[in-house]
């Protein structure tokens, strides 16, 4: 692997631009259905990908990159998505960080399925240390189970962790903005006709906080957060740099509380030291 300085710093990036997305997500939904919240930002992003696609005169994928570039698609620009506006219906942000926690792990085990990494079992270690902390922590703060909405989480994150390795994968030889943008333009003759058929029937009592969360998954992230993280992956590694996945949670949480007034407790603090800890350590033995 090279550049570490260069991968950590743009998987950071792409960590608190995603840190958004959940309470964006949440405020969204109340405007907006799940599969209209869905096919709607990925229809703006696919607009604005393939702008810059043309714009830049990037090559085409060659047609051995078709079916992973659609792999990609399902994974975080349909299923992670999808899922999570429809979970969002029914548990607030703070409670799915619950399964966020458990991101870095499901990346790190498509990293080795699909990627072909072998980390070294200190690494399992702290991210498994990692995730239970950030699980049993927020579990703690949201006792309340909701099958309605913690079943479709837990498959956001598998579906979300195998998007995440198999677009890293893609990045080595593509190019991390590249990968996403060519998964969006793949993805828009789909998500446009959903898009029209699930539209809402009137925008009228549609207040500025969706609009405003719309935007929001729309432009960073469904499109500009991957710039940053699928360059960090490819750079860094899928297992290692998947770890500062661990801190997305506690800047979620953040979020919460000052956008959406869900609430913080200090014991966030002694928490966030353990998992940067778990981090460190991870990156350590990747």
């Amino acid at each position: 692997m090279q550049s570490p300085l260069a991968a950590w710093g743009n998987g950071l990036l792409g960590v608190l631009i995603f840190s958004g997305s959940l309470p964006a997500t949440r405020v969204a939904v109340a405007g907006f259905s799940p599969l209209f919240l869905t096919s709607a930002r990925a229809v703006l992003a696919a607009l604005l990908a393939a702008t810059l696609l043309a714009v830049l005169r990037e090559k085409r994928p060659a047609r051995g990159d078709l079916g992973p570039l659609v792999l990609v698609a399902l994974g975080v620009v349909v299923g992670f998505p999808l899922l999570t506006a429809m979970a969002l219906e029914h548990i607030t942000s703070a409670h799915s960080v619950v399964f966020i926690g458990l991101l870095p792990l499901a990346t790190a085990l498509f990293g080795v399925l699909r990627g072909g990494e072998r980390p070294r079992p200190l690494f399992w270690l702290f991210s498994c240390a990692g995730a239970l902390a950030v699980a049993v922590f927020a579990l703690w703060q949201n006792a309340r189970i909701s099958l309605a909405g913690d079943l479709p989480m837990l498959a956001a994150i598998l579906v979300c962790g195998f998007g995440y390795a198999e677009g890293a994968r893609l990045s080595r030889r593509l190019g991390g903005w590249q990968v996403i943008c060519w998964a969006l333009v793949l993805a828009l003759p789909v998500m446009a006709p959903l898009a029209l058929v699930a539209h809402p029937q009137t925008l009228a009592g549609i207040a500025a906080p969706a609009w405003l969360g719309l935007a929001y998954v729309s432009v960073f992230s469904m499109l500009v957060g991957f710039f940053f993280w699928y360059r960090g992956l490819a750079l860094g590694g899928i297992a290692g740099v998947g770890q500062l996945q661990l801190l997305q949670p506690f800047f979620g949480l953040l979020l919460s509380g000052f956008v959406l007034n869900e609430p913080v407790v200090p014991s966030m603090i002694g928490v966030t030291v353990f998992v940067v800890a778990c981090v460190v350590g991870a990156r350590r033995f990747a």
